[in-house]
Parts: C-alpha cells; sequence; structure tokens
C-alpha cells in the first residue's frame, strides 16, 4: 500500500492536491479503498477514501497510529553541496532513507556551489520519506554561511570531518548513543584551515570518516549510516 504524506491531515482530511492526483489518476482509488498517510510529525493514519470532487479527495480515519523513530537521538548534518547538484540530491535522498533528522547546506570557503533550491531538495526528501515508510519528516534548512553556523548555540555532541593531517578520533569511537550529534561536511576541495580552527574554537571535535578520501556525498552518507548503526533502536524497542 501506498505512503501519501499530508502535513495538515488532521485538520483537513483532505489529501493536498499533488497527493491527491496520484491517489485518484495514478492509482484510481476510489470511495472506500482504505490509504496510509503520515503527518511527517511522527503519527501514520490508516484511513479510507470518504468523497470526491473533481480533483480533490477527503479521507475518514479509521486508526491513528503515533510511530516510533527508528534511532535513539537526533542527527543533524551540515554539509557544503557539491557543484554537480545531482550527488548532493543522491546523499539526501540516501540520508532519508537511513534516518537523519535535518540537514543544513553549508557556504564555505572553497564551496563550488553558493545556492541550492530547497523546493526540490523538499521533494526528493518526501519522496524518500514515504519510500521509507517513515512517519517523521527531515527538516531540511536554507543554506548558511560556515562561520555563522558554527558560530550559534548548537546542542550536544559537535563534529568536524576533515581532511588535515592532525590527531583525530573515529566518528564511530566519538560519538555516544542516544546524543544529539551535529556533523559538518566540507565542499570536494575541504574546509579551509581558518575554518576549522573557528570550529574548534566553538567547541567542533575533529574526526575521521576512516582511512580512505572520500567525496563529500559519500562522507554525508557514512556520517549518517554511522550514527544509525550506533544508534539504532532494536525491533523490541520500536514495538
Amino acid at each position: 500500500m501506498s505512503l501519501f504524506y499530508a502535513p495538515e491531515i488532521s485538520e483537513s482530511w483532505e489529501l493536498p492536491q499533488d497527493e491527491a492526483a496520484h491517489c485518484l489518476r495514478v492509482l484510481r482509488l476510489n470511495v472506500g479503498d482504505e490509504l496510509e498517510i503520515t503527518d511527517g510529525k511522527g503519527t501514520f493514519y490508516k484511513a479510507a477514501i470518504s468523497s470526491i470532487s473533481g480533483k480533490r479527495c477527503y479521507v475518514e480515519p479509521i486508526e491513528i497510529i503515533p510511530a516510533v523513530k527508528g534511532w535513539e537521538g537526533y542527527l543533524h548534518i551540515a554539509i557544503a553541496p557539491t557543484k554537480n547538484m545531482e550527488r548532493i540530491e543522491w546523499l539526501v535522498e540516501k540520508a532519508v532513507e537511513i534516518g537523519v533528522d535535518e540537514i543544513t547546506f553549508l557556504n564555505c570557503r572553497f564551496s563550488e556551489r553558493k545556492t541550492v533550491k530547497n523546493e526540490r531538495v523538499e521533494r526528493i526528501v518526501v519522496s524518500a520519506m514515504k519510500q521509507s515508510l517513515k512517519a517523521h519528516k527531515t527538516v531540511v534548512n536554507e543554506m548558511v554561511d560556515f562561520n555563522t553556523f558554527v558560530s550559534r548555540s548548537i546542542e550536544g555532541e559537535k563534529y568536524i570531518a576533515h581532511c588535515y593531517e592532525e590527531k583525530k578520533i573515529l566518528l564511530n569511537d566519538a560519538m555516544q548513543r542516544g546524543h544529539h550529534v551535529t556533523i559538518l561536511i566540507g565542499p570536494e576541495g575541504d574546509f579551509s584551515q581558518q575554518e576549522v580552527r573557528l570550529a574548534m574554537e566553538r567547541g567542533f571535535v575533529p574526526v575521521s570518516l576512516g582511512s580512505s578520501r572520500l567525496r563529500t556525498e559519500t562522507a554525508g552518507l557514512v556520517a549518517c549510516h554511522t550514527f544509525s548503526i550506533k544508534n539504532e533502536k532494536l525491533c523490541s524497542d520500536i514495538s
């Protein structure tokens, strides 16, 4: 059964226009047919189509099911987008499928891309959320200057992954299970040394993602997967 996304479903009991079109035109569902909906805020709804008016689709709830995230803690990845936007979009899709709470795009000194169309990224996030049957939609923030971001008050554990030769601890060894974690991932040319120093002054701990030199989007995915393995809930914890 397909999962539909309707952030205001509990207020209107109506599918958004694009979801209604998919429901009625593509899947050809009709009055009485059942479907599953998420509001992206942590709740699943089992519902049935109650009426159809032109392109509008109304539903009535059958069961409301609070969902539990499949991981402990909170993961925020702040990453410099790649010049080829398709690569960073691939990262967003896969990170959402694995599990990430928040993504921020960074404008760094060596960034090759200075703008991101968040509307397209949001569509990818919603699609990946539905594909992986999640009830919590990943937050996607507007691009922000690196210096501004690291100077903010950020709770929890803070890490910066860079390639300079200095003492670093493996991310998996540094993280504590169940904590709020923010990880900085730099552009293809890495963070500047000044950016690394500023981040460290602001409490970010240098970490390694392994011995291989990784592309930006690969580094982001490794960070996400490392967090997932560290914080994944057992089936008995979710049920």
